[in-house]
């Protein structure tokens, strides 16, 4: 996904690193109770130390828990109720492999160096655990301080940005009343909440499917998040911040068929139709002229993605206009 180039730097200082998180950003750990019933430690065993024979020792009441062994919860009877007699007897045991086996991935946070579960971490294919180095909250927070400090063309820009989007997505206003109350007030990624903010900034709703791929922010297509996560949700699909069980419930809030939230990323349909029609794009043209690096980028990065070419919908459009678009590609 092209980003938008950047307008903003955080210089940081004095920023904490603590030791024992120091080159940990992409170890991945498997985390779990020790099977010791007496016991309350809950261990953090890199991932990568797991093989086909292991033996890890619990720090405090060093019970071993390894590949080959099993621990024993009770002695039964399996009883026959209508005579009494016993079918079977045995041991009820659970096998450490299959224990430690389904324990959930954990990662450190190389910003607040703590230990996260692994789905608080947004995806990235490029680093070797498969995931941000930042947890999502800190990833949050930062966005949010970044990009609050926009000039006031970059205000302006981003302004006549939205209006093309939602002229593109050609989608009614929004009732942000209605969706505070649908949402309760609450933040739906953390339940914080809202409901004694007044400030939108503090208060935002989010585009559940994203104004990047031409969404526009309607009363149906609407979240309620906080200010931390609404920058870490900004720009991605739902699939891609949102767990499988925060799914179905945004499914029932929305109106939005689950297999859409889940899936992969697609352009809204009615933003594509109208940018096929050329009375459309003209108008669209003229309309946005001041800004026709807007258009352009838009255009460009369509033709990147789908293989759709808008400009070529119409003749009318200045061929300066066109070769300065191929430039850009």
């Amino acid at each position: 996904m092209p980003r938008r180039e950047a307008y903003t730097a955080v210089s940081k200082s004095n920023q904490i690193r603590a030791d024992h998180v120091k080159g940990m950003g992409d170890i991945v750990f498997k985390g779990f109770q020790c099977l010791n019933s007496s016991c309350a430690e809950f261990l953090f065993v890199r991932r990568d130390e797991i093989e086909n024979d292991y033996v890890f020792t619990c720090p405090t009441c060093r019970m071993e828990m390894g590949s080959d062994y099993a621990s024993k919860f009770y002695d039964y009877d399996l009883v026959d109720k209508r005579d009494g007699s016993v079918i079977e007897s045995g041991e009820f045991t659970i096998p450490h492999s299959s224990y430690i086996a389904e324990a959930q991935d954990f990662k450190y946070c190389i910003i607040c160096n703590t230990m996260k579960p692994l789905h608080l971490f947004d995806a990235h294919g490029s680093r070797e655990s498969n995931r941000q180095g930042e947890c999502r909250l800190c990833k949050g927070v930062y966005n949010s301080i970044k990009n609050q400090t926009r000039t006031s063309d970059q205000h302006r820009d981003a302004s006549q940005l939205r209006r093309l989007r939602m002229d593109l997505a050609a989608g009614e206003k929004i009732d942000g009343q209605k969706v505070y109350e649908r949402y309760d007030y609450k933040c739906f990624k953390c339940g914080k909440d809202l409901s004694a903010v007044t400030s939108a900034k503090e208060r935002p709703l989010d585009h559940t499917l994203p104004a990047y791929y031409l969404w526009p922010l309607t009363t149906a297509n609407a979240t309620l998040l906080c200010q931390g996560h609404n920058g870490g949700k900004s720009g991605k699909w739902p699939s891609a911040y949102y767990t499988h069980a925060e799914l179905k419930r945004l499914s029932v809030m929305t109106g939005i068929d689950y297999e859409v939230l889940a899936g992969e990323p697609f352009y809204n349909p009615e933003a594509l139709a109208i940018l096929s029609e050329k009375s459309s794009v003209e108008n669209l043209l003229v309309k946005y002229s001041a800004y026709i690096g807007e258009l352009i980028k838009l255009r460009n990065r369509l033709l990147r993605e789908t293989g759709f070419d808008f400009f070529k919908v119409t003749t009318k459009i200045s061929p300066t206009w066109v070769e300065q678009a191929d430039d850009n590609l």
